[in-house]
């Protein structure tokens, strides 16, 4: 068993050499022992499938759910070093970064693979800090030392909430160990006050960790930090509070309040962060504001006991922003390129024609599920069903030349997503049903989110424009949080450069007086 548990340890060795040794071999080290922790990823699971080494006991795990989690790690990690060989080189904050990058991957690392309520608190606190170090690589600059700042006080707070449920679950079960505490819940019904006390700590603990609002402000602003560190930010990182819900979920999904409070602050997150998104220019702010509403619709997902569809959006939305961040260089070409073909805005028979399409083969395919199976349809279901064929409107309402390929391409999404959805089920516990009153929450965010987007396009008319000046201004929720945030926590900032450069010119203008009344 100690050769299992150092087996499942060697991916976080590698990450954790290459920070201590990265002076004497600078990339190439790391590149190699990214490329190494990848085959440990890869080698961990296939030798516990096949009983070579037994399973690991005590602090580490070896489920499927961490095995995957594991292997998305190496993946990202991999993508990241390679990039940033070429995007830092001959950077100042070379040395810094690329230290604090490998202990940031083999903190994370450790996170995925923890067994002990412990050790996953004291490797989600080395996260934290690891990324607040990367995120004032460039210390000088104003808004990402503001930014860090933010984020250094939520992560403290999502870290205390994290500990304090920890105690309070040893305190019941008299253990740390996690596998045993959610033993416990696979036959219970009703959870003490202590156990409802955890669940909602960790639910507050998930949702500071993924940027939920009102404490959102810091992710949008962190695009001031190296775009490696965003797309690590964003791709794994900000992800580890959905990992939280789906490691937990037996206790979650027993503890109603907790999975309201999820419901209700992730849902309106989803909503608000993802049309405040549509009135961004920035590549990079949008990407930012997205991440929120899709780490916020991962929680809702938890929250209605389909964790098997968050584990899948957690995979899918970590490869999309990795690519989309490293990518963002070249968006604005593309953007130009699409500024030059014609613009059609979508009028009112094309929306009501992608709403029918949508609606009539979501149907068809939730009849067939059905029929396939022969269980009834869940509430849960329901409500996932609803948002899909929200999105699958919205796009088939303004993609261009799909014409009569969006008989083809509509079925052929739906069976993807089925399919995918499918594979994953049997990889986690079977969790209880969030209700109807749940499903009826979701399907009303959801219709507010298609009236959110109508007003947008409404931006001839007064209400339209006013709608999308408070979307712009992101509600005023950040500011607010800030001037809060600088109030009890004061910090020393850089100056603006637009204040340097006036310093600066006023200092010139001092200098050459001073030189033209000596000459005088």
């Amino acid at each position: 068993m100690a050769l299992a548990n150092f087996l499942l340890l060697l991916p976080a060795l590698a990450y954790l050499t290459g920070a201590i040794y990265q002076r004497r071999g600078g990339w190439p080290l790391a590149h190699v022992l990214a490329w190494l922790a990848l085959a440990l990823s890869l080698l961990g699971p296939l030798l516990t499938a096949t009983s070579v080494l037994p399973a690991p006991s005590g602090w580490l795990a070896a489920q499927p759910l961490n095995f995957l989690m594991s292997l998305l790690i190496s993946v990202v990690a991999l993508v990241v070093i390679r990039y940033s060989r070429q995007y830092l080189e001959g950077d100042p904050a070379l040395a810094h970064y690329r230290r604090w990058l490998q202990l940031c991957l083999a903190a994370v690392s450790v996170v995925v693979m923890s067994n002990h309520l412990l050790l996953l608190v004291i490797a989600w606190t080395g996260i934290s800090i690891s990324l607040h170090q990367l995120l004032v690589s460039y210390p000088d600059r104003f808004r990402a030392v503001l930014a860090a700042h933010k984020k250094f006080l939520f992560a403290r707070m999502a870290e205390t909430c994290l500990l304090l449920a920890s105690l309070l679950l040893w305190h019941h079960h008299g253990t740390f160990r996690i596998d045993e505490i959610l033993d416990a819940y696979t036959a219970a019904t009703v959870l003490t006050p202590a156990e409802q006390s955890a669940a909602v700590l960790f639910a507050l603990a998930a949702l500071f960790k993924c940027a939920q609002l009102p404490v959102h402000g810091w992710l949008i602003q962190v695009v001031e930090a190296p775009t490696p560190v965003s797309a690590l930010l964003h791709a794994g990182v900000i992800n580890l509070g959905g990992f939280l819900m789906i490691l937990m979920a037996p206790l979650m999904t027993l503890s109603t309040p907790a999975r309201w409070l999820l419901l209700v602050v992730a849902g309106l997150t989803t909503v608000l962060a993802a049309l405040i998104m549509m009135t961004r220019i920035s590549v990079k702010v949008r990407l930012a504001w997205s991440t929120s509403a899709q780490m916020g619709l991962m929680l809702v997902e938890c929250a209605l006991g389909l964790h098997e569809l968050a584990l899948l959006h957690l995979l899918a939305h970590s490869f999309y922003k990795a690519h989309a961040f490293l990518s963002s260089g070249s968006a604005v070409q593309a953007h130009l390129r699409r500024q030059l073909a014609p613009q059609k805005t979508p009028s009112t028979g094309r929306w009501l024609g992608a709403l029918a399409v949508s609606l009539a083969a979501v149907a068809a395919t939730v009849l067939a599920l059905h029929t396939f199976s022969g269980h009834p349809v869940s509430a849960a279901e329901i409500a996932a069903w609803t948002v899909v064929s929200v999105a699958l409107a919205l796009w088939l309402a303004q993609a261009t030349g799909l014409g009569r390929w969006a008989l083809v391409t509509t079925p052929a999404l739906l069976a993807a997503y089925t399919l995918q959805k499918m594979l994953l089920a049997p990889l986690l516990p079977p969790c209880a049903d969030a209700g109807w009153l749940a499903a009826a929450w979701v399907t009303l965010l959801a219709v507010l989110l298609l009236a959110g987007f109508g007003l947008l396009g409404m931006h001839q008319t007064a209400i339209g424009l006013r709608w999308r000046q408070w979307l712009f201004a992101g509600l005023y929720l950040d500011e607010w949080v800030t001037r809060t945030t600088l109030r009890l926590w004061p910090v020393r900032l850089p100056l603006p450069a637009s204040r340097k450069q006036a310093g600066y010119d006023l200092m010139q203008e001092s200098n050459r007086r001073s030189n033209d009344e000596h000459l005088a």
